[in-house]
């Protein structure tokens, strides 16, 4: 299994911005920090390469045509990106995200655990 290395750097950014030193922040650091971990112990990142940047092109072009914002959602598009250069699905949680791809990339919904 894969996982897009803009993903990693999502989760990771997730560890730093939680605020607060009360008990309520403590708990939530450690929660994601452990989904970050166990991210990189189970899944082979996936570079945002040469071929992801083409893809990223045409996949922000299909957004802006069906009237809306790119930059927005620039970290989400560089995921769909990262599968669609490398022939994978992109699975997530928020599938109406990608509403609108359809032929450019395969969404695959899951649910939250």
């Amino acid at each position: 299994m894969a996982i897009s290395a803009i993903t990693l750097a999502e989760l990771s950014a997730g560890v730093h911005l939680v605020t607060g030193n009360d008990p309520q922040g403590s708990d939530e650091r450690a929660r994601r920090a452990d989904i970050l971990q166990r991210a990189e112990n189970e899944f082979d990142p996936i570079p945002f390469d040469a071929d992801a940047a083409r893809a990223f092109g045409r996949i922000s072009a299909a957004v802006q045509a069906r009237g809306r914002t790119p930059r927005r959602r620039v970290a989400d598009l560089m995921i769909a990106s990262v599968s669609t250069a490398a022939g994978l699905p992109l699975y997530t949680t928020n599938p109406n995200d990608f509403e609108g791809l359809d032929g450019i990339v395969r969404v695959m919904p899951v649910s939250r655990p």
